[in-house]
């Protein structure tokens, strides 16, 4: 190689480093500034579902009338984009008045066989589904994931799923606030709506809903008198923004604050600008603690993959600890934590492992699984197990109370 020729790869080289220094400079720049910040957290932009029509949920691959798509009103006026999804043996039951009925957005969900079915049954249970950031109802492994939340108990389980705000079709701009006002009217809705008792539903959350459905848990625990759900499932849940920002990749390819790890004070300084905070790891603690001290039956499951390269699932085992830390009067220290789980956590092999801390009123079960990424898992048989485990366990408890 001549001379010349090295001094242009050289220049060359050093023009695509300072190229994506700047740009790399740019885009810390705009993450102080609210909208781009807010883009960036949620991807409310990225509905991934561009080429088919969320009221034509048939075009997903469920059965005609299937899934009824409605809308909820929030407290603040905005409206939710929301899916009532049957399981498929209550389906086959009733499938030929349910084939009868006209497809499409419903503007009276009380009007439509589907809703009955839901709200008639006494044995009715629902799962609350909250999704992670970007996207909407019908994207990606969330469809298999509707499949497997039901597939437990075909004949009960029915499937509750909504855009936040700002997302898909729902109205709004997305903020921390404005995300947890959004679940709780879809649970204000299932239950003096749809008339199903917290007793029958379970908050499914996933990634950055993680986050709401923590906050929405313990919003209803604080209640007077406090209300308790039959179980909340945290699948790839996050310590908090502030934590995750210093690991996490945009599209699991563009760092955010990664870059400035080695350099405290700027990594806390652009962490000061953070508006959306998500403190998952101190809402669990508060959501634990209220439970034991209401003496209320409470059970959570957090599950996360190894391979999960979108949020670490080192986030787990820290939220995990907070929750049991949250249980007992003089808490216990992270590393004692870890010692009892040489002590009682179950190996599986290639399936992971199980580690369940029992308390006088709950259960926190923590499964690392060896596999299953960010996503995959979410279709897995590991989620029909959770919310069937959950189901069965309130309704054991209930029967032990009659």
């Amino acid at each position: 190689m001549s001379s010349e020729m090295a001094v242009s790869l050289i220049k060359y080289a050093s023009t695509l480093v300072a190229l994506a220094a700047g740009l790399y400079a740019t885009l810390l720049g705009l993450l102080t500034i609210a909208t781009f910040q807010s883009q960036v957290i949620y991807l409310h932009a990225f509905q991934m579902t561009w080429f088919k029509n969320l009221n034509v949920p048939e075009s997903f691959g469920f059965l005609k009338n299937q899934v009824t798509p409605f809308s909820i009103k929030t407290s603040d006026g905005e409206r939710l984009y929301v899916w009532h999804i049957l399981p498929i043996e209550l389906y086959r039951k009733h499938e030929l008045p349910l084939v009868a009925e006209p497809t499409g957005f419903v503007s009276d969900i009380t009007s439509r066989l589907a809703f009955k079915i839901l709200r008639d049954d006494p044995n009715a249970q629902l799962v609350l589904h909250l999704h992670g950031a970007g996207g909407t109802v019908g994207s990606g492994h969330r469809v298999s994931n509707y499949r497997a939340l039901s597939a437990g108990e075909p004949r009960k389980i029915h499937v509750l799923t909504f855009d936040y705000r700002g997302f898909g079709s729902s109205t709004g701009t997305p903020s921390e606030s404005g995300l947890i006002l959004d679940a709780l009217a879809v649970v204000d809705w299932a239950i003096n709506i749809a008339s199903i008792p917290p007793s029958r539903i379970i908050i499914f959350a996933q990634s950055m809903g993680t986050a709401v459905g923590l906050a929405v848990s313990q919003h209803f625990a604080l209640q007077s008198p406090p209300v308790v759900f039959a179980g909340t499932v945290l699948v790839a849940p996050f310590v908090d923004v502030a934590t995750l920002s210093a690991t996490y990749r945009v599209a699991g390819t563009i760092p955010i604050l990664s870059p400035l790890a080695k350099f405290p004070l700027l990594i806390n300084y652009f962490k000061g600008y953070i508006r959306d905070k998500w403190l998952s790891k101190d809402r669990i603690a508060w959501y634990v603690r209220a439970n034991e001290a209401n003496g209320k039956r409470y059970r959570l499951t957090i599950i996360h993959a190894e391979d999960d390269y979108d949020i670490p699932w080192h986030h787990t085992p820290a939220i995990f600890w907070h929750a049991v830390n949250a249980s007992m009067p003089d808490g216990i220290s992270y590393d004692n934590l870890e010692l009892k789980k040489l002590e009682f956590k179950v190996e599986l092999g290639a399936a992971g492992s199980v580690m369940e801390w029992q308390t006088s009123n709950g259960v926190i079960r923590e499964e690392i699984l060896k596999t299953g990424k960010h996503d995959t898992i979410m279709g897995y048989p590991v989620v029909t197990m959770a919310v069937m485990r959950l189901f069965s366990a309130f309704e054991s408890s209930l029967a032990c109370q009659t």
